[in-house]
């Protein structure tokens, strides 16, 4: 469990029935201890100490009744460099040696007795209500908004506001800036009509040359254009003649002779 909390996940969930909080991270850190996975105390509690980020211990009372009765967080402490070289600034003997054993004492209480976390409570339940006791950490505060949604954070920003006076620096995503800037700041409406359907604007197809049987080209007729039939059945003799008196052209007819007779 500690080991796929620490990578890989987003959050590890689990259960336990430690009484408090440094009972837990005991009980884990033995439950390490005996699995043969670490045999040093020390770094098999920093090990437990990363992982748990918060506790929500739940009570039931002697009426069976369950509640929360507080939450705490767990902040693990880092170590620091504490040690100093101000014996070299001392003149005399006695000083050095006094800076020498401050330094001496710094290492013995990392050595022996250094914390490794400590722990406060952020809700407790109080006089049949919950109050709010400590704010959240910075670390922790950071991670929990960056999973969490834009109406989340908001409401998460308000709380943290409202009851700590925390205001947390905006998580801004890369490339929405840029692309606000590029927008214009006025528009001007274009008609529908006006809009080409694809983008380019179609010409009118010009009418094909279809050769006839005796290889002369001939236009096809376009359909708007293409004159009524008429009922009465003449030869093709006669409507030969008929159409030489009235344009005094070929008898092989196209667009323009309609155009013209219209």
């Amino acid at each position: 469990m500690i080991q796929s909390a620490q990578v890989a996940s987003k959050f590890t969930l689990f259960t336990h029935h430690a009484k408090t909080f440094p009972d837990l991270v005991t009980a884990l850190r033995n439950s390490m201890l005996r699995a043969g996975v670490f045999k040093d105390e020390r770094t098999a509690e920093e090990q437990v100490v990363q992982v748990l980020n918060f506790d929500i211990h739940l009570v039931k009372d002697f009426r069976g009744v369950r509640y929360i009765e507080r939450i705490t967080e767990c902040i693990p402490v880092e170590e620091k460099n504490e040690y100093t070289f101000d014996h070299r600034n001392e003149k005399t003997l006695e000083g050095k040696f006094d800076k020498f054993m401050d330094n001496a004492a710094i290492f013995f209480g990392k050595t022996t007795n250094r914390e490794l976390y400590k722990y406060r409570n952020i809700m407790e339940y109080v006089n049949d209500s919950y109050v709010l006791t400590n704010p959240i950490s910075e670390t922790n505060i950071k991670e929990m908004r960056i999973n969490m949604e834009t109406t989340d954070m908001e409401a998460f920003d308000r709380f943290l506001e409202r009851n700590w006076g925390i205001k947390p620096a905006k998580i801004g995503i890369p490339g929405e800036v840029q692309e606000l800037e590029n927008v214009p700041t006025e528009q001007k409406a274009v008609p529908v009509s006006a809009t080409p359907t694809d983008g380019i604007l179609r010409k009118k197809r010009p009418a094909q040359n279809i050769p006839s049987k005796t290889g002369t080209p001939k236009r096809r007729p376009i359909a708007t254009q293409t004159p009524k039939a008429t009922t009465q059945r003449i030869s093709k003799t006669q409507e030969n003649t008929d159409i030489r008196k009235k344009t005094n052209r070929s008898p092989i007819l196209g667009n323009d002779d309609f155009e013209d007779e219209n």
